[in-house]
């Protein structure tokens, strides 16, 4: 029996020490894994955690390029900009931080944390901007107390500056912050967030050429992120200049005769399509775009009834009225329709097509031939060439000419009008063509839609007898490291195919009637300078007015229209104008393209 103990059953005990032995060995294996990963897999990762506690890269943002006018004076420029950036992870307290620089700065709390938690997904040694466009004022109070706030670092950086505000702004554009949707996008892969963008105008269209290259400099830190040394620096590179084609005379005053009054007017080189003036109100500052602002306030902008971000020479889609005409006649005489003399009787009123048709005029212009009826605008005259040519050469020859295409202007967004047809309506409102809609499109009216650019454009052409011209508003480049200026070349498009020279002659003839013998357009009129031109009015209700209300006193207003040239042989200007709700287009458009003909005339004829 002593011995009885050493064949004890040790089963249990083997069993649970086997047990301990694979979970301590299970426990070394992810260990191991652990280290493997954090050594080798992740090396790189931690490897520049590691760094960032003592080195840290500080983008230099380039400056961009500057924009002139045509004659150098700048439109859009850089100025020095303090902006406040926050540090993560030199915060040990974010709600006490943000409450103690919310007092200190005089920015609301809530908004403070949204800015930055707009950033969450960033490195913690980041610098995150939360404030820019500090003023000297708040620069000495961070200064003064930068030992409080090691989470706190002052930045300098070059800031858009718009010395014209509101002036031209629809073509330089402006720039905003890119957000975190398209840094993920391959259109801006290598752009980081906080980076402003061009997103109207110039700024938009030649952003690559405007941007720059950004530099950097590393430096050495201490463990509470202050600088201790430099290590390496890069120098920015700016953007290159650009210089337009906009004359700032021409365009201000442009912008002078359409203040208050809802339009755009456009100035065209008639000869190779510079635009020296193009102007829409109402307008906006592009500068408020550069400052942090609220979602509130970027709501209220772009909810506004009257769009000023809207660039209604490009953008605007109007019915063109009787500046239609002219593709009527043009129409009317390549087609052999109609010849120079042929008449038409206009009683002020007529039925075609057992509808009833009337004139601007009540009383009539009585017999009228081409000639009298493009300087008059007799609608009777036109009803009775559109009758003949229907509607399908109707179109053909308004595409021809320019509409229903965009122009090529070298700004986004541009639209491209509409030229109605039988097939166009019946694809859109599956119903078919009336034939009295082809009477209304005859002088402009009906679902024909155009831009107040491609009436210009369609005016430098048959200015030029029948040579389209391409619109455009960069005229030159400089090099921001050889300073070399090179000229942009726009090459004039081909002559416009199966339209005869001889019927631009005869509408250009009808045109000078309309200012220089007492026509529509006679309050265009300037003594020994030949303008000619063709006014339009169309009437619309109040609610196409910037989505207002619909008014009972202004339904019968009009936007009015005016479209000319000058001089008449060897012309080099185009002159387009329309003002919304602005009455008879000779009574409103003419006299102020008058004195944009005028200006022009003193500057360079």
């Amino acid at each position: 029996m002593k011995n009885s103990k050493i064949y004890e059953d040790l089963s249990l005990i083997k069993k649970r020490s086997l047990k301990v032995f694979l979970l301590v060995e299970i426990l070394l294996v992810a260990l191991a894994i652990y280290f493997w990963k954090i050594q080798i897999v992740d090396h790189d990762k931690y490897w520049h955690q590691s760094e960032a506690n003592r080195i840290r890269e500080v983008i230099l943002p380039a400056p961009r390029g500057l924009i002139k006018d045509r004659d150098g004076k700048i439109l859009a420029d850089n100025i020095a900009s303090f902006k406040a950036s926050f540090i993560r992870e030199n915060c040990e307290n974010f709600d006490l931080f943000s409450l103690r620089v919310s007092r200190l700065l005089n920015i609301q709390e809530n908004i403070l944390k949204e800015r930055i938690r707009k950033y969450k997904s960033w490195p913690q040694f980041k610098p995150i901007v939360f404030e820019d466009n500090l003023s000297l004022k708040e620069v000495s109070l961070i200064e003064g107390r930068k030992l409080e706030f090691p989470e706190l670092v002052l930045q300098t950086e070059p800031k858009r500056f718009y010395p014209g505000d509101t002036f031209a702004a629809h073509t330089i554009g402006y720039l905003q912050e890119l957000s975190e949707e398209e840094i993920k996008s391959s259109l801006h892969k290598e752009r980081r967030l906080g980076d402003l963008v061009g997103r109207r105008g110039i700024e938009k269209m030649y952003d690559n050429l405007l941007r720059g290259q950004d530099g950097y400099y590393v430096e050495t830190v201490d463990s509470l992120g202050r600088h201790i040394g430099m290590l390496e620096k890069r120098d920015p590179i700016q953007g290159y200049t650009l210089r337009l084609t906009i004359d700032s005379e021409l365009q201000a005053k442009a912008e002078e005769l359409l203040g208050g009054k809802e339009g755009a007017a456009v100035i065209l080189n008639a000869q190779n399509g510079q635009v020296l003036a193009l102007a829409s109100y109402p307008t906006f500052d592009p500068n408020k775009f550069i400052n942090l602002f609220s979602p509130e306030e970027w709501q209220d902008l772009i909810n506004n009834p009257e769009f000023p971000l809207e660039n209604r020479a490009i953008r605007g889609l109007y019915a063109p009225g009787s500046v239609f005409k002219l593709v009527i006649a043009l129409g009317g005489l390549d087609s052999n329709l109609i010849a120079q003399n042929t008449s038409f009787f206009c009683s002020g009123s007529t039925r075609i097509y057992n509808q009833p048709f009337a004139c601007w005029r009540g009383g009539g212009h009585g017999w009228t031939n081409l000639f009298n009826a493009i300087r008059n605008s007799c609608n009777i005259y036109f009803y009775n060439v559109g009758k003949r040519l229907g509607i399908e050469e109707i179109a053909s020859y308004a595409k021809k000419l320019g509409y229903g295409s965009r122009t090529g202007i070298d700004l986004t967004g541009e639209k491209e009008g509409l030229v109605p047809s039988p097939e166009w309506k019946k694809k859109v409102k599956d119903a078919p063509w009336f034939l009295g809609e082809t009477i209304s499109v005859s002088i402009g009216q009906g679902p024909l839609l155009v831009t107040p650019l491609q009436i210009a454009v369609h005016t430098a052409l048959i200015a030029n007898r029948g040579v389209m011209v391409t619109p455009h508003i960069l005229k030159s480049y400089q090099d921001p490291d050889t300073k070399e200026e090179k000229e942009v070349h726009f090459s004039p498009k081909s002559i416009n195919p199966g339209i005869k020279s001889s019927a631009y002659e005869k509408v250009i003839r009808g045109m000078w009637g309309a200012v220089n013998n007492e026509g529509t357009a006679r309050l265009a009129k300037i003594q020994g300078y030949d303008v000619c031109a063709k006014t339009g009015s169309t009437q619309v209700v109040n609610s196409i007015k910037g989505g207002k209300e619909p008014n009972p006193e202004d339904e019968l207003k009009t936007h009015s229209w005016f479209t000319g040239f000058a001089p008449q042989n060897n012309p080099r200007v185009v002159v387009t104008v329309i003002v919304e709700f602005g009455g008879m287009g000779g009574a409103s458009a003419a006299p102020l393209a008058r004195k944009l003909f005028e200006l022009y005339r003193k500057k360079y004829d």
